[in-house]
């Protein structure tokens, strides 16, 4: 076997070792237990710590700009509808009860939300302004992007490609000893954070979303009638929120299919 061979082996069996199988949320009523494979090398903490420091350089330049949003209505009602779905988390993951989350409204006309890795929400007054939507609706957004860092897509995203980019470097870069090692993690998790969501997860998170919503206390129909205002939105010019959360009559069906599973927690909630 060549030296290029060998380090090539060596390179697959250490990714293999470093790869661990896990589930990182319970299934609940949907029934969510898709099995995922994370590298060992970006704990679930490392992740959290690497996205906390990106999310509070956007919600201080949005501050700077004098677009960070923190008392309007507006704003209370995102934080009422967020603590609401935020308190319900544990039931998927006990772990999220310890989290430092956080919920920011930004003024912009982008049609934009996201939860990141520990729970860190920004969501943009587009969504409300352009949509007109409901508490339910904003719950159904909101609950999905929680659905993703419950579930990890991004550590998930950042493993693949973590895994990749090692292999290419050889055994050396897995063991941390290249000089550009940090610069190559930056890079993968720049790479994690923003890379689409497969339609697997994309699934993940409207049925998690879904359950979540009806947990707390909002109709589980409103992911219908926000994604029905969505894909109108996305005639012409899709808006950023729509390309990285695609909207299709098989995403609706899926949601009909799992309303009737979360409407006894819906009706529980609303006692």
């Amino acid at each position: 076997m060549n030296k290029t061979l060998r380090v090539c082996a060596l390179s697959a069996a250490l990714l293999l070792a470093g790869c661990q199988s896990v589930n990182t949320t319970s299934g609940g009523a949907v029934g969510v237990e898709r099995k995922q494979y994370m590298f060992s090398m970006l704990s679930s903490a490392e992740v959290n710590q690497m996205y906390a420091q990106s999310y509070q350089k956007t919600v201080g330049e949005a501050n700077t700009q004098g677009v960070l949003d923190k008392t309007s209505n507006d704003a209370k009602r995102l934080q009422t509808i967020s603590d609401r779905l935020i308190a319900q988390a544990p039931v998927f993951r006990p772990d999220s009860a310890q989290w430092n989350w956080e919920v920011n409204l930004i003024k912009s006309d982008e049609l934009n939300a996201n939860c990141g890795p520990g729970g860190k929400i920004i969501f943009y007054t587009g969504l409300m302004d352009k949509l007109k939507l409901t508490d339910a609706e904003i719950a159904a957004i909101v609950g999905h992007e929680i659905a993703h860092a419950l579930r990890e897509h991004g550590r998930e995203a950042m493993s693949k490609a973590y895994g990749i980019e090692m292999a290419k470097q050889g055994a050396g870069a897995l063991f941390g000893l290249g000089q550009d090692s940090l610069a190559l993690a930056d890079t993968v998790a720049n790479y994690g954070m923003t890379l689409p969501n497969s339609r697997e997860n994309e699934n993940e998170a409207d049925l998690i979303g879904l359950e979540l919503a009806a947990r707390a206390g909002y109709d589980p129909n409103a992911a219908i009638t926000l994604w029905n205002k969505m894909a109108k939105a996305s005639e012409g010019a899709p808006p950023e929120f729509m390309s990285t959360h695609p909207s299709s009559s098989s995403r609706i069906a899926s949601l009909q299919a799992a309303i009737p599973k979360v409407m006894p927690l819906y009706q529980q909630a609303r006692k």
